[in-house]
């Protein structure tokens, strides 16, 4: 028979699943011999059943009956007994650390007559007695029963007026004590509930219930913690903060939680029961001046904080309370931190020989180096918010709003910041891009254009701030409030908060970044305990870690963070800009001679652009994809040209494109003449890149290139590529890996095939999850996303985390079946992913050789690769 209910003698920190972290911490610290007030869970699985059944499970209630029975021999008093009464807590506790975010219900077991019986028990203190019960009403009404808390709060201060509550006497306290009765009367049409154990039946199914809460299940996705965890239950006896001035509760940090210092941080508050720390309704103290108010409580804290921090080997967060001059340990946990506090305890705990370096990379994440690398708005200035968005790009960007990639162009040559405004973004945008210090659009979301160029540029970007109204052709956009901002005014944004100011915030420089550019040598404590474990991950990873850089400056940078190659050169991105017209000439071509003069004229420029690629590289791998772009991205606008027709304003040439671009238009552009679908049909585009390539690698000593076919489904279509471009290579004397993309699905199912003629895979997850998922990335984010992630179908967008049920499938068998047909077939991954921490793991379980991400992504990747290895390993002699 399931047992779902267990004293705090019998559990131990093993077992968050079961107990959840709370309940298993209090076991721990009973095991360890700490003050501890008696107590027991209900464990996960019991809420699990109640949140997927209804009703708790068979058995439960005898169960808790039992443990009740135990509780109150050991205390010997019972629940609620009116001369000399026993109360409990009610508290939340699921695996992971959701702080505040479910219910707790403190003095279970007061009524009309206990009352009385905690006063007696109390020495008379009969203020605090009614004070107790009070705030039994108090809570319990709001978190149990659903009454708004405003109403009680509205009472209490009506009662007080400008005093404090803690100047308060007993009478006005049995006052409050009725009129909240009277507020459960009104707003429920029942009576607050006097039996002892149905509020404590009550206060648990309000506890379970919390677990699905809105505000619960918005910090579970924010924090990716599963939904179907659910939360343990913790019932202790209660002591009492608030009996008086030698009593209190506080919250401790064995170090600072903001820096990583060591030292004694944390607040206490006299005569007060926990809630009001965590309420601030009334200013706490430093923890340090508990040391004169209470020398030998605090000298024991001091010792405990110690002890834990040497158990747990962790800074640790501790919730304590002090009844009458007694410790007693409410709570702990591995504390929440900052990432600059989570690099430097880490190897502050190494120096002290509590943990290896190993398990210090291992105690520090991908997310939080990110953190630490984009520039951040100062804390304490003065913000006037006018919009949020989404964050798609962290850092801070503060500069004139532009509503054109050429003025964006244009002042930036000038010497000025500027934020690229746009409804969205698209391909042409990219100079403006460039040159903007921020990218803000009203529409799109975390994989559209703007955010993943932004990204790979290691550009601050907000998308989807869908209440601006952004009026591109009168250059101006209008926030909430009527609120206009006009071209040149200055605005700042926050791509790790998704928010927009008005006007200039001040901003903080990143010393993090300083130090992967190489501008400084590690200095003060924060950077050098990120260049320990980023040296230590990187002598630890298998994983190799490339970049995405189409030009040579994208290439240096990313040498400078650590990139041990190019895994994706994009050559589309080559044809932009002053160049496209070059590219439309290609492809409009009507003769054989028109489309040779296209490609002669583009060659040269090729040329240059992968001699400097090959020079930033310095003899590194650099794998080159031959040019993949929809195909409209290069042609005329079709609706632009039928306006122009229909008013007859178009010239001759502009009939003549009309007619070429009707007769290529495409409906569904990104599944159409892409890839190597464009190779095969433009004769000599191909060959022209391959050529380029070859020439520039034959000048620029150390040259390694790697030439990828994109879009194949078929070994066919790579066939008849490769036989064309290892002839052009050899007539050059020229050695190059010859592979593809794998982004199709067919491609992934047909592995062994495409192997045959392939050197290399690299996975375009990308592509790959767009097709797999049926999903356009550039349309369906902001149309349903947010309602995919409210219903759990999605944890997080299969955009940001590789899917690994379905995309990742694909690549196991592709992996699998392509090395059974090539043993040394080489295999990484250059799509958005590449980047993303989770799926960098998910890259090395697989058995990928490389990830390949963004240039200020690959500090990030590095990170997780080291943590993948060493995760591995770990869980190898476990």
């Amino acid at each position: 028979m399931a047992k779902y209910v267990y004293d705090f003698t019998e559990g131990n920190r093993n077992l968050k699943d079961l107990l959840g972290g709370k309940g298993a911490n209090l076991a721990e610290m009973t095991n360890l011999g700490l003050p501890v007030p008696h107590g027991f869970t209900i464990t996960t699985e019991a809420c699990r059943h109640y949140l997927a059944e209804g009703s708790v499970p068979s058995g439960l209630d005898q169960e808790v009956a039992e443990h009740l029975e135990a509780l109150e021999a050991k205390m010997g008093r019972k629940l609620g007994q009116a001369d000399d009464p026993l109360l409990v807590s009610v508290r939340s506790g699921a695996k992971f650390s959701m702080p505040g975010m479910m219910e707790t219900v403190l003095n279970i077991g007061l009524n009309d007559e206990s009352v009385h019986g905690l006063a007696k028990q109390s020495g008379g203190n009969d203020r605090f007695a009614w004070d107790s019960y009070r705030r039994l009403i108090q809570m319990f009404g709001k978190t149990v029963l659903g009454i708004d808390g405003d109403l009680f709060e509205r009472a209490l201060d009506d009662l007080k007026g400008r005093r404090h509550d803690t100047d308060l006497d007993s009478g006005e306290l049995q006052q409050l004590v009725e009129t909240y009765k009277g507020i459960v009367r009104d707003q429920t049409g029942k009576d607050f509930p006097a039996d002892p154990r149905e509020q404590m039946r009550l206060a648990v199914m309000a506890v379970f219930d919390s677990w699905n809460a809105p505000r619960a299940i918005l910090y579970r996705r924010q924090e990716r913690i599963p939904a179907d965890l659910g939360t343990a239950v913790n019932i202790m006896a209660m002591v009492f903060g608030n009996y008086g001035n030698d009593s209190g509760t506080g919250v401790a940090f064995t170090r600072d939680p903001g820096s990583g210092q060591q030292g004694i941080y944390g607040d206490y508050l006299q005569n007060a029961q926990g809630e009001d720390v965590v309420a601030g309704i009334r200013n706490t103290i430093p923890l340090q001046d508990l040391e004169h108010l209470d020398k030998p409580s605090y000298d024991q804290l001091v010792d405990i904080m110690e002890t834990l921090e040497n158990h747990y080997r962790d800074l640790c967060d501790i919730e304590f309370t002090i009844e009458r001059g007694k410790l007693w340990m409410l709570q702990t946990r591995v504390g929440k931190r900052t990432a600059a506090a989570a690099f430097c305890i880490a190897t502050q705990l190494v120096d002290q020989g509590l943990i290896t370096m190993d398990e210090a990379v291992t105690r520090v994440t991908g997310d939080q180096l990110a953190q630490l690398m984009f520039p951040r708005f100062d804390g304490g200035a003065d913000k006037k918010k006018i919009a949020k968005g989404m964050n798609a790009s962290p850092g801070a960007a503060v500069g004139k709003a532009v509503f054109s990639s050429e003025r964006a162009v244009e002042l930036a040559g000038q010497g000025e910041d500027v934020i690229l405004v746009r409804r969205e973004t698209n391909p042409d945008d990219l100079a403006g891009m460039i040159a903007a210090r921020g990218i803000l659009t009203s529409r799109g979301g975390k994989t559209s254009h703007a955010a993943v160029v932004a990204r790979g540029m290691g550009k601050t970007c907000v998308c989807g701030a869908e209440d601006l109204d952004v009026q591109t052709a009168e250059r101006r956009f209008t926030a909430p409030g009527g609120v206009v901002v006009s071209e040149g005014d200055v605005i700042s944004i926050d791509g790790t908060s998704g928010e927009v100011y008005l006007g200039e915030v001040p901003v903080v420089d990143s010393a993090v970044v300083e130090y992967f550019e190489g501008a400084t040598e590690p200095q003060d404590d924060l950077v050098k305990a990120v260049d320990r474990i980023m040296r230590h991950a990187d002598d630890k990873r298998r994983l190799g870690v490339r970049a995405n850089a189409d030009t040579p400056e994208d290439a240096a940078r990313a040498r400078r963070f650590g990139a041990q190659g190019i895994g994706l050169c994009r050559t589309e991105h080559m044809f932009l800009g002053e160049r496209r017209q070059l590219v439309e000439d290609l492809v409009l071509a009507s003769s054989d001679e028109e489309r040779q003069a296209a490609l002669d004229a583009l060659e040269p420029l090729q040329k240059s652009d992968f001699i400097g690629i090959f020079q930033a590289m310095q003899g590194a791998p650099v794998t080159i994809r031959l040019i993949d772009p929809p195909l409209h991205e290069f042609l005329p606008d079709i609706v632009d040209l039928s306006v122009k027709v229909a008013t007859g304003a178009a010239t001759d040439k502009d009939r003549e494109l009309l007619t070429a671009v009707k007769r290529l238009h495409e409906q569904n552009p990104m599944l159409g003449l892409r890839g190597v679908r464009l190779g095969l049909i433009i004769p000599g585009l191909f060959a022209m890149q391959v050529r380029a390539i070859a020439q520039a690698a034959a000048e620029v000593p150390g040259a390694r290139p790697e030439i990828m076919i994109p879009l194949v489904a078929a070994v066919q279509e790579l066939e008849s590529v490769r036989e064309e471009a290892v002839k052009i290579l050899a007539d050059a004397g020229v050695s190059a890996l010859i592979g593809t993309m794998i982004e199709v699905p067919r491609a992934a199912l047909t592995a062994a095939q495409i192997a045959e003629a392939a050197e290399f895979f690299s996975f375009g997850t990308n592509d790959l999850t767009q097709m797999a998922w049926g999903f356009s990335r550039d349309d369906v984010e902001a149309a349903f996303f947010s309602r995919y992630l409210d219903l759990g179908i999605f944890g997080v967008s299969p955009f940001e985390t590789l899917d690994r049920e379905g995309v990742g499938r694909l690549m196991e068998i592709a992996v699998r079946e392509g090395r059974q047909a090539r043993p040394d077939l080489h295999l990484g991954i250059c799509g958005e992913h590449g980047g993303d921490p989770d799926s960098v793991h998910f890259c090395h379980d697989v058995g990928l050789d490389y990830v390949s991400c963004s240039p200020f992504r690959i500090p990030v990747a590095r990170l997780e690769a080291g943590r993948a290895a060493l995760t591995e390993t770990d869980s190898d002699t476990r």
